[in-house]
């Protein structure tokens, strides 16, 4: 139970840091917060991502290059580009090594308004930092499993981040439905999407990718958009206004 129970866990803690943090505010902008919030959600975002952190800056520039180029040969992770789902998670990481490198000429036209915390991203890149956590992560194991089978999870927890976002790009423009001619082969893959935090309405995201709401249908529920109200309600972050009435009516 103990293990289940981590794994759940860290699986919604960390797909709502890379929806939320990542996501939404990094490569979107779609709302503000303080200087002091910005970095206590960065230690957030590396604490549930752990071994599998992604740099917010180099996330912002891969989705910028996705939406700009979707489904295109220079989509940096289109499933139509890639014979399978490890092909396209390989590309993915090397454009993301180009982003962190600073060598990816493509990335260039997308540089800028992301935020940036040089000495928590680089000391999370480290090996050491994430041998830590794939440690960390194994000793957890080690003293809860009950059953052999329960070690299989144990590989997504490395590579949890990687795993979300694999599941979103590949499903996301393959499977499901489309509410929107984007040009694109963007799909909305559930009729609820719990799994994914409303990662998983693709099209509906490609079509306003500044609607802070994934879900556009009065049935498509976005889940993670309930928190994000609840956020600004509090005043932690600050929802900006909508820059096309489309993005207003669900």
């Amino acid at each position: 139970m103990a293990i289940l129970l981590f794994f759940v866990g860290h699986w919604y803690l960390s797909l709502f840091t890379q929806t939320f943090f990542q996501h939404r505010y990094a490569a979107h902008r779609m709302f503000t917060m303080s200087p002091l919030a910005e970095r206590l959600f960065f230690i957030l975002t590396y604490v549930a991502q752990g071994s599998s952190f992604m740099s917010p800056r180099a996330y912002a520039l891969l989705h910028r290059m996705h939406h700009a180029y979707s489904d295109t040969p220079n989509d940096p992770h289109s499933p139509h580009n890639s014979a399978n789902a490890f092909a396209m998670m390989w590309k993915t990481r090397n454009t993301y090594q180009e982003c962190i490198q600073g060598t990816s000429v493509a990335a260039q036209r997308f540089e800028g308004d992301y935020p940036e915390w040089p000495v928590l991203e680089d000391f999370a890149h480290r090996w050491y930092s994430r041998l830590a956590w794939g440690t960390a992560y194994m000793l957890f194991y080690i003293n809860f499993a009950t059953a052999w089978w329960q070690y299989l999870l144990l590989p997504i927890h490395l590579m949890m981040g990687a795993v979300h976002g694999a599941i979103v790009n590949w499903a996301g423009h393959k499977y499901g439905y489309q509410n929107f001619d984007n040009h694109d082969k963007s799909r909305n893959s559930l009729f609820f999407d719990f799994l994914t935090g409303g990662e998983l309405f693709q099209n509906n995201h490609h079509k306003l990718p500044s609607r802070v709401n994934f879900g556009v249908k009065k049935w498509e529920f976005d889940p993670s958009y309930p928190v994000i109200v609840a956020l600004d309600k509090l005043g932690i972050i600050q929802l900006k206004a909508p820059r096309h009435l489309s993005e207003v009516v669900a």
